[in-house]
């Protein structure tokens, strides 16, 4: 489809046109493929960590990071229909809802997060080329922290360097994104299972953690306080990937079918992340016997390797970093900064805007705690999407009906150019979403200066996620009843 340009030059260009059949490539297995090499990653790895630091036992920890996907899931598929249907992008889709104009908002909302995750994900791989310079300098690099920084010269070298390895992918597009996804994902199950392999016969077994019971059952630490840790634990696990729901259309408009998006992504997402979870939980168990403590950081137990183990470990975490990071942090805001200004931005510059916004967040500062990892990070932009994800799905399945006006997607004077390009309802709905959970989250990023907040919105922050959702779903169904235009021509679909 290709609009008049002199009318619709703010609204479209090639990248964000829909998608035809010959770009319709992916198969179930290239879905299953990609959320296999998304969820092998360090912060995925990691993620188990902060559950039993918190207190859980290994079983607990497995089970919340898998219902936490499981739950997630459910907005993938649903939003990915879209995508999948129509051939277009989360930063068209939301045109639907938010308006011509007023999609520019929850676009750019998405694009900051991701912007911050591209970040963090770079300088978990320059923290590798650090480690790796390390083991084969035989003692540690670098010198004083910089000023202002927190980190040294070879630190911030390793960063920088790593940033500009992903740089080819950003250059070369979607496709060899698809083909790094497809053909690292069979390395990544083959390294775990070697992993699980080195670390039984080094520890002669899987160690004492696997045994250790929660710390919430009676005469333990923290006796009767599951709950209070379960719920803001399942919705920073919910949060970890509410970015990849929203903007899951950026894939599932490569589909060739519904089937091959919802088999390929049930398949690729859930199963595989609990089962890194209980690679993170046996292998660390088996790092106290070998070490003395657990190590929770693979890049740690990577460097403590010896041999040919330590390059061979840091080189396939690299690859793993990269393929991640292009495909969960690059690809959504790339199609979301050009949504916001098509005639100028494509979706190759998106790419550099985002990696240029990554280098200045100093994504090391948010990986200081884990408090703040979890508590102010993760749940915090989850309160941001959630009402986002619930917007779409009652506007899409509720409002529409599935069917959608394609070409008037791309038209400021059609039926999605509400009042001056924005829709008043799916504003109010994103704003009524938020607002509950904003005090909980001046307390969790900064309590000194807010330590008066009242315990009940530190409870509802706790849920950030589920409360932003519901909230929006139900005040923009209530408001927008009735009020949805048809759609002007028949759905151009693959169902």
């Amino acid at each position: 489809m290709s609009p008049d340009p002199a009318t619709h030059q703010d609204l479209w260009n090639e990248d964000l046109a829909p998608t035809g059949a010959a770009q319709r490539t992916w198969r179930w297995y290239h879905f299953a493929a990609l959320w296999v090499g998304m969820v092998m990653c360090i912060p995925a790895y990691t993620l188990s960590a902060s559950l039993i630091e918190a207190g859980m036992s290994a079983y607990q920890a497995v089970f919340t990071v898998f219902l936490a996907n499981a739950i997630v899931l459910l907005p993938m598929l649903l939003i990915g229909h879209a995508g999948t249907k129509y051939g277009i992008p989360y930063a068209v889709l939301a045109r639907a809802a938010f308006g011509t104009r007023g999609a520019r908002l929850p676009a750019l909302m998405r694009a900051i997060v991701a912007c911050g995750w591209y970040g963090i994900q770079t300088w978990f791989g320059g923290s590798m080329i650090y480690t790796l310079l390390g083991v084969l300098a035989g003692h540690a690099i670098g010198g004083a922290k910089l000023a202002g920084l927190g980190i040294n010269g070879a630190q911030l070298l390793c960063f920088l360097a790593f940033w500009a390895i992903q740089f080819w992918f950003i250059v070369h597009g979607m496709d060899a994104i698809r083909k790094l996804e497809t053909y690292t994902a069979p390395l990544k199950i083959a390294i775990c299972f070697v992993l699980l392999g080195w670390v039984y016969e080094k520890a002669g077994g899987f160690g004492p953690l696997l045994a250790a019971p929660s710390q919430f059952v009676e005469g333990g630490k923290k006796a009767g306080q599951f709950w209070p840790t379960f719920w803001p634990s399942l919705t920073a696990m919910v949060g970890f990937w509410a970015t990849l729901a929203l903007n899951i259309p950026d894939f599932t408009r490569f589909a060739r079918t519904q089937r091959d998006q919802v088999l390929g992504q049930s398949i690729g997402l859930p199963v595989p992340m609990g089962l890194l979870a209980a690679l993170a939980v046996i292998v660390t168990s088996a790092t106290v016997v070998l070490y003395g403590k657990a190590l929770w950081d693979p890049v740690d137990l990577a460097s403590r390797m010896t041999g040919a183990a330590v390059l061979i470990a840091l080189i396939v975490l690299l690859v793993d970093t990269v393929s991640v990071n292009l495909a969960a942090n690059l690809v959504g805001p790339a199609y979301d900064f050009s949504a916001l200004a098509p005639r100028h931005i494509s979706y190759r510059t998106g790419g550099y805007i985002t990696a240029g916004i990554a280098l200045v967040m100093m994504p090391w500062k948010i990986l200081e705690s884990t408090q703040g990892y979890i508590f102010t990070w993760l749940i915090g932009y989850s309160a941001l999407l959630g009402p986002i994800a619930g917007v779409l799905i009652i506007d899409y399945y509720l409002i529409r009906r599935t069917e959608l006006a394609v070409d008037q997607l791309y038209r400021d004077d059609g039926i999605y150019g509400y009042r001056g390009g924005w829709n008043p309802a799916a504003i109010v709905a994103f704003v009524a979403g938020v607002l509950p959970n904003i005090p909980g989250f001046m307390n969790a990023a900064f309590p000194e200066s807010f330590p008066d907040v009242g315990a009940g919105f530190k409870t509802l922050y706790t849920y950030a996620w589920f409360v932003g959702i519901a909230i929006s779903a139900l005040v923009y169904g209530l408001m927008m009843k009735g009020r949805a235009a048809p759609a002007l021509q028949p759905a151009r679909s693959l169902d």
